[in-house]
């Protein structure tokens, strides 16, 4: 049983609920509510109900789903599978309070049209006044209701819209017929189906959002595109939407007219997008959409359809599976849709067509050559990417099928490091010996796009080097000396930690206490000069804390930031020679000892929950452990296993101060393996799979689901899905835990390699890290503000490296290394930006290098004999230190050992390293 502090855990609850009070505040903020005071659902049961309710509903089965209709709009009611008749899909338990004008069903649309002759687009949907549609009499089995729905749209419009729902080849369809009925050329300028599914979570505890809830990710393919609804649970069945006949994805548009209130606990609704190009005109018209825009053009008299198919596979891992059952495109890209420059790819397609072309955009941004393939199901490219920034690839087949796919090409992995450490400690190095702050010395928020450093802000922590959307360019800035050190950035980063982040944001002088606040900056007008606060920003919020709610040391996710600061300096003082000179090893793995000791001892509410960057404390404990610190050791896992033993009493221990989070899953999956709870490391890994998509684009694919930060650490402050935000980066580090568990789970690793790479996907050129990636289509591009970015990296810092496997449909594959295959060896050439570790799938060989780095990496297929190039010897690093870890059994058992008499310390192979590559051999004993 969790066992705390009674009464600061009744003040800390309410400190909870206040901030999620506030939280709903920004939101109706975001969204326009005119008043703050009233429920949002309350005034939705206020409004009259048009749906047509009491009329009843009409109940049908189809081969793997039942659905149900609305009899007056024949909109659906509820859309269960077959197997399982309690769950629906749909928000179907809210349908009575969401049955009012301009609440959007699924079997409703959108329309954007104009006639020959006109320039303004007119505004047609069929939810935007609710009138009962005329049922259709139709004399065909597969059809299982069909409506015209002249009733349920303005007056005046230029076509006849009917609608039909169908089972064809054993599916549910979703048919929509127009007809020009002018006697003009009308343009359909845009045509959105809203996807409407049950992501609203309002009011439900996690065992009830995980049994009844689903999260929906695009595919924003064009003809081959999908929308895969899954369980918040992870488990299937999962429901997948496809096109009928020719229903391109084009762009997916957030419902922003729906009033179901969007919060913390709903996301929003969206709408399936196959013309886009009055919006592209219009509200679009700044932003670089997916795919082109495009409208169709209907003469009079003419009939056009679009349709969706509804297929239902039993498994998130067998989407792709039931995709090529139903001779759908499937593309999967290795090591996914990022590609850093001078890093070969591989692309894999599926589909019966030939392949008729291959376009790039922009020309020569990507490198594309077809390689022998292993399947003769699969076509097999080798990608490159050449020029930075977004590319397109469209793939058009013999049928006419158009197939899009985007990447992001980014710079080698290792120039990228370069550049963002340098912005950090230049463009984000804030020194000021008059800042009444005291943050002189430190890594502060950034503004790219007024290119200024963010001294004030209405959210104190902005400002203020703590929470995470103020500590995130500090944290990043130390991560990255993790795995490339600069001896210049560490100077400066030492001022910084032992400075500012000691005596100022953790330790209160003079009282030795340990407890790290939430914000050093603060709004106390009456204490500071005048002057000090900008008559431009709105202090009177809720967010511009006063001194004594800054100096608040109970809110344990800060703790993390400031432990990883003194782990990594640990690090360097202790593997490297010369780069760390103001303290040494011990006194920096003391701190790091000490504060998560207080973070169990100062924040003992929020630590009942998993925090995000937790990984530092595991790691922590690994070196207390390799020390000899046995003592201190021992009280620290103890601490840990208490917080282990409370999760393995839940059934979803995946609770935080949010309704639903997806930040702790990281830190619990990791001691519930640790601890042996096995069942609930699972269930974490399931739950993940659930919000984290593997989708061929490059802005969802491993990107874990985020949709209110940009409210906390952002510029553009909205409720939104954010493209790799930080959940991408520590939910990276679970799931390719597990794959090193389960090395033929392929699955697993596209998941995590796609939010490893995702986490370093949108730093600019030149070095910045933005807060994520804006998905609205209004905008996608990066925040303006530097933010909780730093989260986002410390799950690169921590998780990348170099994976080698082979797949049976596939061959050979290399994630993060560019491979070569010659007689009975793979050789790899590593590419990630750390090049400090390396897993061999066949093997389940787990090598790391505490220092030094990899240059190339061979695996033998016949003799599982493995041979390792280091780099040479620098100033700072005389000495690898090379740790080989079996984690999982494959069908190589034994142990591999160097071939030469090598010593170890603290575990480690201690390797002098030359002023060339080094060659360490490694021989499988069994």
């Amino acid at each position: 049983m969790f066992i705390y502090n009674t009464l600061n855990s009744i003040k800390m609850l309410i400190h909870r609920n206040f901030f999620i009070a506030v939280l709903l505040v920004f939101c109706l903020i975001s969204i326009g509510q005119s008043t703050m005071a009233q429920d949002p659902w309350k005034a939705l049961e206020a409004r009259p109900s048009t749906l047509g309710l009491e009329n009843g509903v009409l109940t049908f089965h189809t081969p793997a789903l039942q659905l149900q209709l609305v009899k007056s709009s024949q909109t659906v009611a509820a859309l269960n599978p077959d197997s399982d008749n309690k769950f629906d899909f749909t928000p179907g338990n809210r349908l009575k309070i969401r049955s009012s004008d301009g609440m959007y069903q699924l079997g409703d649309l959108d329309l954007r049209l104009r006639a020959e002759g006109e320039s303004a687009w007119q505004k047609y949907s069929t939810a935007a006044k609710r009138a009962p549609v005329s049922a259709l009499t139709i004399n065909d089995d597969k059809v299982l209701a069909a409506a015209d729905l002249s009733a349920t749209l303005p007056a005046g419009i230029p076509l006849n819209v009917q609608r039909y729902w169908e089972i064809i080849d054993g599916h549910l369809v979703l048919l929509f017929k127009l007809k020009n009925t002018s006697d003009k050329n009308v343009e359909i300028g845009s045509i959105g189906i809203p996807m409407i599914f049950n992501n609203i979570m309002q009011g439900k505890s996690l065992e009830e959002a995980h049994a009844e809830n689903v999260f929906y990710d695009p595919y924003i393919g064009k003809d081959a595109g999908y929308l895969q609804v899954t369980r918040l649970n992870g488990h299937g069945p999962a429901l997948l939407v496809v096109p009928y006949g020719k229903t391109p994805f084009e762009a997916y548009n957030p419902l922003l007219d729906d009033p179901t209130p969007r919060s913390i606990d709903f996301e929003g609704f969206y709408e399936w997008m196959t013309h886009s190009k009055a919006y592209a005109e219009n509200e679009w018209k700044k932003a670089e959409p997916w795919n082109t825009p495009t409208s169709f053009t209907l003469k009079p008299g003419e009939t056009t359809e679009y349709g969706l198919q509804f297929l239902l596979t039993d498994s998130i891992k067998g989407i792709e599976r039931k995709l090529i059952e139903s001779k759908r495109p499937v593309a999967v890209g290795t090591p996914g849709y990022v590609l850093p420059i001078g890093t070969q790819g591989k692309l894999f397609l599926n589909y019966p067509e030939k392949i008729k072309s291959l376009q790039v955009e922009p020309e020569g941004a990507l490198i594309l050559n077809e390689t022998p393939s292993i399947n003769d199901k699969w076509k097999a490219y080798q990608i490159e990417g050449k020029i930075w920034g977004r590319a397109r690839l469209t793939i058009t087949y013999d049928d006419g099928l158009s197939q899009t796919i985007n990447y992001k090409v980014i710079k080698a992995e290792t120039d990228m490091l370069k550049d963002y450490g340098h912005f950090l400690t230049h463009q984000q190095w804030y020194e000021n010996k008059l800042d009444p702050f005291h943050r002189d010395q430190s890594v502060i928020t950034y503004d790219y796009e007024t290119k200024k450093q963010v001294t004030q802000d209405s959210r104190a922590w902005i400002a203020g080097l703590s929470d995470e959307g103020g500590a995130g360019s500090w944290l990043g800035a130390m991560m990255k000396e993790l795995i490339q050190p600069d001896k210049l950035e560490i100077d400066k980063l030492q001022r910084f930690v032992n400075h500012t982040l000691w005596g100022v944001i953790q330790h209160d002088a003079g009282k030795q206490k340990y407890g790290v606040k939430k914000s050093v900056f603060y709004y106390e007008p009456k204490e500071m000069p005048a002057g000090t606060y900008s008559d431009s920003i709105n202090y009177k919020t809720w967010a511009a804390w006063s001194h004594e709610s800054a100096n608040d040391v109970g809110r344990s996710y800060n703790y993390p930031h400031v432990a990883a600061a003194w782990w990594v300096l640990y690090r360097l003082s202790r593997n490297h020679t010369g780069l760390v000179t103001e303290q040494n090893w011990q006194w920096y793995l003391d701190h790091a000892y000490q504060t998560t000791i207080a973070m169990v001892n100062q924040a003992p509410y929020y630590v009942q929950f998993g925090q995000m960057e937790g990984t530092v404390f595991y790691m922590i404990l690994m070196d207390l452990k390799a020390e000899g610190w046995n003592d201190k050791a021992a009280i620290f896992e103890k601490a840990m296993k208490v917080r282990a033993d409370h999760w393995n009493t839940l059934m979803y221990p995946f609770g935080s101060e949010m309704p639903w989070d997806s930040t702790g899953q990281e830190e619990v999956y990791l001691w519930s393996s640790y601890f042996g709870y096995t069942s609930k490391a699972e269930i974490t890994i399931d739950a993940i799979l659930g919000y984290m998509p593997t989708v061929p684009n490059w802005g969802y694919n491993g990107s874990a689901r985020r949709y209110w930060d940009f409210l906390y650490g952002g510029k553009l402050s909205r409720i939104e899905r954010q493209l790799h935000h930080y959940g991408s980066g520590i939910n990276a580090i679970p799931v390719l835990a597990e794959y090193r568990k389960n090395p033929n789970d392929l699955y697993l690793l596209r998941v995590g390699y796609g939010g490893l790479m995702g986490s370093v996907s949108n730093i600019t050129q030149d070095g910045f890290g933005p807060a994520a990636f804006h998905s609205f289509p209004s905008t996608l591009k990066i925040d303006g503000l530097s933010g909780d970015y730093g989260s986002n990296f410390f799950g690169y810092a921590i998780n990348t490296a170099t994976y080698i496997t082979h797949d049976a449909n596939f061959g050979w594959l290399a994630f993060g290394g560019n491979l070569a295959e010659k007689d009975n060896w793979i050789n790899v050439k590593i590419t990630n930006g750390a090049k400090s570790r390396v897993f061999i799938a066949p093997a389940g060989l787990w090598l790391t290098l505490d220092a030094g780095t990899f240059n190339t990496v061979s695996y033998n297929t016949q003799t599982g004999e493995v041979s390792v190039l280091l780099n040479a010897a620098d100033k700072y690093t005389p000495k690898a230190y090379l740790r080989i870890k079996h984690t999982a059994d494959t069908a190589i058992s034994g142990k591999y050992v160097p071939d030469s008499k090598v010593i170890t310390q603290r575990g480690a192979y201690v390797i002098l390293l030359k002023n060339k590559v080094s060659k360490i051999n490694l021989v499988h004993h069994k």
